[in-house]
């Protein structure tokens, strides 16, 4: 498997953020070394929670020059792709769950000018992704259940997470990404079991110290 890069890269998600100080926390996070900023949408449909829409995306655009990495849990994501990537998203991200039609939403992601991947719910067997794999540009594991922030890990994540390494064709550029629960506590254990991505929150903007617990997830290996 290509990992794209030899260090493990490092999303802080604005979930867990103060928007009343969010570009400062932002900052914060850039100086602690966060490679992406992640965004989770939210349509209280597919999820039971209400975030955010395009207008936040473009507004952490002109904040960051960081990669937008945008999870969509939403039902019908096909609706709403031209939306998001216009205002600034790099990386979409759509749930297997969500979509019918997986490798249209896939190439139309791509046609768009962004980088494209496939969420799987921890319920989710690893096996649906077979078929997908090979067009994604990443894979996002659910390590908690899709909703809220700040809920406990899943430890057969770590399973799971092994699992989406072994599908992934040999010279393939994959990222693989894990959300949900990360921590400096187990970051080198999701790292070791196949994660290159590790999305966090709560564990970075709930930190008096955000630039430090950036670090501390960026030295997982």
């Amino acid at each position: 498997m290509t990992l794209g890069t030899n260090s493990t890269k490092v999303a802080p998600s604005i979930l867990a953020a103060d928007f009343t100080k969010l570009g400062e926390q932002i900052r914060l996070a850039e100086k602690g070394g966060a490679d992406w900023i992640h965004i989770d949408v939210m349509d209280g449909h597919f999820v039971p929670n209400l975030t955010f829409g395009p207008m936040i995306v473009s507004t952490v655009n002109q904040l960051t020059d960081k990669t937008l990495d945008v999870h969509l849990m939403i039902e019908n994501p096909d609706f709403f792709l031209e939306d998001f990537v216009k205002a600034g998203a790099d990386r979409l991200v759509v749930h297997y769950e969500a979509v019918v039609h997986l490798n249209n939403i896939i190439n139309r992601i791509k046609k768009l000018g962004a980088k494209a991947g496939v969420a799987i719910n921890p319920s989710t067997p690893i096996d649906v992704l077979k078929e997908i794999i090979s067009d994604a540009d990443q894979i996002l594991v659910m390590s908690v259940n899709p909703g809220f922030g700040g809920q406990r890990f899943i430890e057969s994540s770590y399973r799971r997470l092994s699992e989406v390494k072994a599908l992934v064709p040999k010279g393939k550029e994959v990222y693989i990404e894990v959300d949900g629960g990360v921590a400096p506590e187990n970051a080198s254990q999701l790292v070791r079991a196949g994660a290159n991505v590790l999305i966090a929150g709560t564990s970075v903007f709930k930190s008096e110290d955000i630039p430090g617990a950036v670090r501390k997830l960026k030295a997982a290996q």
